[in-house]
């Protein structure tokens, strides 16, 4: 109801001022007789239609947030008028010599100003940035106009120079007003141009309409048979309604701006100057001889000669123009189109691939490459990247675009290519990179993995593609393959793959992550004494996800980094809760990125210190081979954490390598015996002695021993005689959420070791 009552009031002033303008209407032709009628149509019903139009401006300006001015300036510039026609009608009129230049002229006059600050505020409100061009285009729209203007209303003004010089100076104002509005009109076309704001286009109409006005009095009074109270007198009166219609169907928000961009192009933006350079030259040919008014001459020689310069600006803009947008599309480093450019590309192929004549993408990543920086530094592999170009784009024919992703990363987009097609030139390709490029005088010899995928099938979009294309590439990569061509399964098994690749970015950020723990216990008293922090996946429509379904994903999206951090973050956390009351460390498991991970002491410090832990609340589990892509980086960072007093744990110890020379120099303070040298440990000889001799060996330097997949209590009984010092596994307790820990923590239990007995 409250906002029918404001579009309500809204709209009053608007349907006044119609109303006032329909029954002045109604005297323009014939009038009755009587005193009466002059007084209600020229006095009363005249003004009636500039006083609403004012306050429908009001209104307007009142609830304007960026165009506020120009409704003001227009709101006054109504109010003068209606001053100057009330003076000139009840005091100007009724005089039997009527005064000329009176008070009322100075009314009029004065009522083109804020006429001037309203279209100067519509342009500021409406343009974000002037660039040169537009500087031009307003130019050229004001000389064009003012050309114009001053051929059609200064040519007769000029004929009456003779007489009083205040008579002939006021009759030469209003005509020069009247150019100075059409010329300031002309430029706020061209520099805005043709657009569908219907704000501006009744703001233009009713402008046209008052210059109308001006230009028939102008020729009637010159001719001395202009009548006040005709049909001229609609012109200025429209042109007062136009602009209340303006003020009512502005919006109060802002109002959409003039997107600039380096070059200004499009019939949009150059018929008001065209049309304005057009007017000028037919002044000129209309007026050619000594028949056309010199100053209406010069603004039309200048308003050519200024269009002229801007089609030199137009010419550069656009040359400049598509330079930068070469460059936004092209490898600075290579000279290759890069991502952009390919997405681009890939989206133009997609729209017209069929199953019969489907589009593919080979995505190449160099294997080695890294070494090269390493080794030989930045430089040299800049240079390596540059040659890689050259050397492949001879190999490829029509419809097949190079470019380079980023990294050491390029791909190659097939139009109308099949996945034989794509896979033997992906075969051509790599036989090509491992030839050996000469950097710096040396020989060097670098891999390739590249992953193949097609269009539509069974990429449908281009993200899809390029998801295909990098899960191909990964798994030629961790298979040594070369070339990987991704083939769905045809249980679905993949797509769900790139799925859930896609859906664990999202649970990292919306924290769907959470820790399951599983209890270790002491071998000789049967202490807890540690817990291991066990990633689980809240799925929102899957459920709970366990790691076997979660690390893959998170591998092959290179997200394990990230995991691995909030892992560490939720542990800590959990570890808090218990800490002040149990001193019971937290495990958590780390991937290879993480322990080559220089920054990962000080995440650890800034956790520990966070959640108000010691270093000791905490232990890090890794396996060996985590530490053998860079093996001094890893002993530096682990180093590190053992300066901060946290500890370090070799998991599933006696798969892998487990090189005895390579964990002499391991900084560790414990082994985790896999579960597949425990499982059998209390029936099968041989495993009993395998465990016998590693848990002297731990034991002789200087770590303790955990046993994993303790999975009855015969097999804990058996690891105890052996010398194990602790036990996890589901004899104890299997992973539980951290509420159901923090109640099993207190809660009494019967003994493992005792269950043997009984």
């Amino acid at each position: 109801m409250v906002g029918d009552e404001d579009a309500s009031s809204s709209r009053l002033p608007l349907i006044l001022t119609l109303a006032s303008l329909t029954l002045f209407a109604t005297g323009v032709g014939p009038r009755p007789d009587g005193e009466i009628w002059p007084i209600v149509y020229d006095l009363l019903l005249y003004n009636a239609v500039f006083a609403f139009g004012a306050i429908a401006c009001v209104a307007a300006a009142l609830s304007a947030r960026v165009d506020r001015l120009a409704w003001w300036s227009l709101a006054v510039a109504l109010a003068l008028s209606v001053i100057g026609n009330v003076i000139y009608t009840v005091v100007i009129a009724r005089m039997e010599n009527e005064p000329f230049p009176s008070i009322a002229d100075l009314f009029y006059l004065v009522y083109y100003l804020p006429l001037y600050v309203a279209l100067l505020a519509l342009i500021k409100t409406r343009v974000i940035r002037f660039h040169a061009s537009m500087w031009l285009d307003g130019i050229v729209g004001a000389l064009g106009a003012g050309a114009v203007a001053v051929a059609v209303l200064l040519g007769p003004a000029l004929e009456m120079t003779e007489g009083d010089p205040a008579v002939v100076a006021t009759g030469l104002a209003y005509p020069i007003a009247d150019v100075v509005l059409l010329a300031l009109l002309g430029a706020v076309g061209a520099i805005l141009g043709v657009r569908r704001d219907r704000t501006l286009l009744l703001l233009a109409a009713a402008i046209v309409a008052n210059l109308v006005g001006d230009i028939v009095f102008l020729d009637l009074a010159t001719q001395d048979i202009y009548v006040e109270g005709g049909a001229l007198d609609l012109a200025w009166l429209a042109g007062a309604a136009l602009m209340a219609v303006a003020a009512h169907v502005s919006k109060p928000d802002s109002p959409a701006p003039v997107r600039t961009t380096s070059a200004r192009v499009g019939w949009r933006v150059l018929a008001v100057p065209l049309s304005c350079n057009v007017a000028s030259l037919l002044v000129l040919g209309a007026g050619y001889g000594d028949r056309l008014n010199p100053a209406a001459a010069w603004l039309a020689v200048g308003c050519v000669l200024t269009a002229l310069c801007r089609t030199a600006i137009t010419f550069r803009e656009v040359r400049a123009f598509n330079e930068v947008r070469e460059q936004a599309r092209t490898d600075e480093l290579t000279g290759l189109p890069n991502r952009r450019q390919l997405l681009a590309e890939a989206s133009t192929a997609l729209a017209t691939a069929t199953a019969r004549r489907p589009a593919a993408l080979l995505l190449l990543d160099l294997d080695g490459f890294k070494e090269v920086n390493d080794s030989l530094g930045h430089h040299a592999g800049d240079q390596l990247l540059r040659q890689v170009g050259p050397r492949l784009r001879p190999a490829l024919g029509p419809g097949q675009l190079l470019g380079r992703l980023g990294g050491d990363e390029f791909a190659v987009l097939l139009h109308d290519a099949g996945l034989d097609e794509a896979q033997e030139l992906a075969e051509r390709l790599r036989d090509l990179i491992l030839e050996p490029f000469t950097i710096e005088g040396i020989r060097l010899h670098v891999g390739v993995s590249i992953g193949v995928s097609t269009a539509p099938v069974p990429a449908a979009t281009v993200q899809e593609l390029l998801r295909c294309a990098d899960v191909a590439m990964y798994a030629a990569k961790s298979g040594r393959e070369g070339v990987h061509v991704y083939l769905p399964a045809p249980d679905g098994g993949s797509g769900d793959r790139l799925r859930t690749m896609e859906e664990l970015r999202t649970a990292l950020d919306d924290d769907q992550l959470v820790v399951h723990l599983q209890p270790q216990v002491a071998l000789d008293d049967e202490r807890v004494v540690g817990v291991e922090a066990l990633v689980r996946w809240n799925h929102p429509t899957r459920g709970l996800l366990s790691p076997a379904e979660l690390l893959p994903a998170a591998e092959q999206a290179g997200l394990l980094r990230p995991l691995t951090d909030t892992v560490l973050e939720l542990a800590m956390a959990a570890a808090a809760l218990w800490w002040s009351d149990q001193p019971v460390p937290v495990s958590v498991n780390l991937s290879a990125a993480n322990v080559n991970d220089l920054d990962l002491p000080g995440k650890v410090s800034a956790g520990l210190a966070r959640h108000g832990l010691p270093p000791e609340a905490l232990t890090l589990e890794l396996v060996e081979d985590t530490l053998m892509a860079d093996p001094e980086r890893g002993r530096t960072v682990l180093g590190e954490l053992r300066l901060l007093g946290v500890r370090t744990s070799i998991d599933d110890y006696g798969t892998g390598y487990s090189s005895l020379a390579y964990l002499r120099h391991l900084p560790a303070d414990e082994l985790k015996l896999d579960r597949s040298l425990t499982a059998d440990v209390d029936d099968d000889r041989r495993a009993a002695a395998i465990v016998k001799h590693t848990v002297a060996l731990a034991h002789d330097l200087g770590l303790r021993l955990v046993a994993e997949g303790v999975e009855d209590a015969a097999t804990g009984a058996a690891l105890a005689r052996l010398g194990c010092d602790i036990a996890q596994g589901y004899a104890i307790a299997r992973p539980m959420p951290v509420e159901d820990f923090l109640r099993w923590l207190v809660t009494p239990r019967p003994l493992l070791l005792e269950q043997t007995r009984a």
